[in-house]
């Protein structure tokens, strides 16, 4: 992570984009990031759980429901601003 807080995701076809990292939590055993595409009001954010492949860490997109609402239903309460997540 850079020091202005941006990453940068690869995808699995090789592209690349950036990503702001609005927090990070530990969870149940589990690692996640919530990252925005940008810092404005109302940016698109996913919610990325750690995973580790061949020794290396991977970044997940979190598609399970379930999984979902409750990790942002905890980012929403670790935020001190009030932050809305929205599923699309």
């Amino acid at each position: 992570m850079s020091e202005n807080g941006k990453i940068m995701l690869t995808a699995d076809d090789g592209s690349e984009e950036a990503f702001f990292v609005v927090e990070k939590a530990d969870i149940a055993g589990g690692s996640y990031l919530l990252v925005a595409d940008s810092l404005e009001e109302d940016a698109d954010a996913m919610i990325l759980k750690e995973t580790e492949e061949d020794g290396a860490v991977v970044y997940e997109t979190v598609e399970d429901e379930d999984e979902l609402r409750i990790i942002s239903k905890y980012f929403e309460e670790l935020l001190e601003e009030e932050v809305e997540l929205r599923f699309e």
